[in-house]
């Protein structure tokens, strides 16, 4: 089921927030963080969430708008909100990169970047859960769906499917360290 995948792909998301909500609690303190893994964490949102992801919903949304206009406006703009979040997105690579090239910045700057970009994610993920998805479930018909995977790419996850990409092998590595740490913690 095309929305099942699409809420296992926020939950993935989210693992890479809290990923980027560590090393900017780092960076916060004055330490170095993770930068392959920060670096990481952009290159799989700038590939998989805006390659893939993002327009999966944009044609569950489509078809949202033709059998139920009412549900899709509650939604609101899914589209804009996409690019809103690409262009967050920018914002946090090019602070990321100025600070890796030693230029004169703020670290406060660079912290309400990347927050910036953590919450409004959060924000519109749980948006997408609690009132997208639902209303996708209850008004599109079962052709709606069999018209969607049709157009649907087949293209794995990089990072969270039995395909993965070399280069989230650092981001890879830290998630599972911090999945260890978290079941160490609740033994």
């Amino acid at each position: 089921m095309i929305i099942e995948r699409l809420s296992q792909e926020h939950r993935n998301i989210e693992k890479l927030l809290a990923i980027l909500e560590r090393e900017l609690v780092v960076f916060d303190r004055g330490d170095r963080p993770d930068y392959e893994v920060i670096r990481a964490v952009i290159s799989y949102f700038e590939v998989y969430p805006e390659v893939y992801h993002h327009p999966q919903e944009d044609l569950v949304f489509a078809k949202l708008r033709e059998r139920d206009p009412v549900a899709a406006a509650k939604v609101g703009d899914l589209a804009r909100e996409h690019h809103k979040g690409a262009e967050r997105l920018r914002r946090v690579a090019h602070a990321v990169e100025y600070v890796l090239a030693d230029g004169e910045v703020l670290r406060q700057n660079v912290y309400t970047i990347v927050r910036d970009f953590i919450a409004h994610e959060r924000h519109h993920m749980m948006m997408e859960d609690r009132d997208f998805f639902p209303a996708a479930l209850e008004a599109l018909k079962p052709q709606d769906w069999t018209e969607i995977a049709s157009a649907v790419t087949g293209h794995k996850d990089p990072l969270f499917s039995d395909v993965t990409e070399e280069r989230f092998d650092a981001l890879r590595a830290h998630i599972l360290r911090l999945e260890q740490e978290a079941e160490a913690e609740r033994k």
